[in-house]
């Protein structure tokens, strides 16, 4: 099984490649449009700003080659936000493959970013086969994506937000899976499988 890392100007690769590492699958890291397109699956990581990193896609034609992916394609962290239609993170337009927004969590209160271990709950489809309710993940973001149809999970923090998203070919999970042990290890195995 061939599977693709996007390399862009966002990332926590190296972890990923960890995390898939332990599974016995060697990843390509790429930013070539043959690459990714004629991998079995695709992984869209990304730690960073919203803004600069859609720049950075569009600069290379990867905004254009990630919609048009036909293979499951798993966004992580930012990469969830720019599968997204906009981010209110510097007013970015996003790659609008999911017709949802991404918020900044309102100031007051709660500590932003959100990080650390939170729970997830509202599970659906196979990403979460095997996975119980409530179980704990870990996130860091200091923007969240809204609950709406596309939402395979949810998670609270000060308010309600998607943990997970699903739409066609394109999965994304708003917390780490590459940092969130078991239960993480159980999420990208999921993936590996579709």
């Amino acid at each position: 099984m061939k599977v693709a890392i996007v390399r862009y100007n966002a990332g926590n690769t190296a972890s990923v490649v960890n995390a898939l590492g332990r599974l016995g699958v060697e990843p390509l890291i790429t930013d070539s449009a043959e690459e990714l397109s004629a991998a079995d699956k695709v992984i869209f990581p990304g730690v960073g700003e919203a803004s600069s990193a859609m720049s950075h896609l569009k600069e290379r034609g990867l905004d254009e080659v990630i919609r048009g992916l036909c293979q499951p394609v798993l966004g992580i962290c930012l990469g969830m936000q720019l599968m997204c239609a906009s981010s209110e993170e510097n007013d970015a337009e996003c790659l609008g493959i999911v017709p949802l927004r991404v918020r900044r969590f309102p100031a007051g209160g709660l500590k932003v970013p959100h990080m650390g271990w939170n729970t997830i709950s509202r599970l659906k489809g196979k990403l979460f086969a095997g996975i119980e309710e409530a179980a704990y993940v870990y996130f860091v973001h200091g923007y969240y994506v809204e609950s709406g149809p596309e939402a395979v999970a949810n998670s609270t923090y000060g308010l309600d937000f998607a943990a997970a998203l699903e739409h066609e070919n394109f999965f994304a999970v708003q917390f780490h899976p590459e940092r969130s042990g078991a239960v993480g290890e159980q999420i990208l195995r999921n993936f590996l499988k579709l």
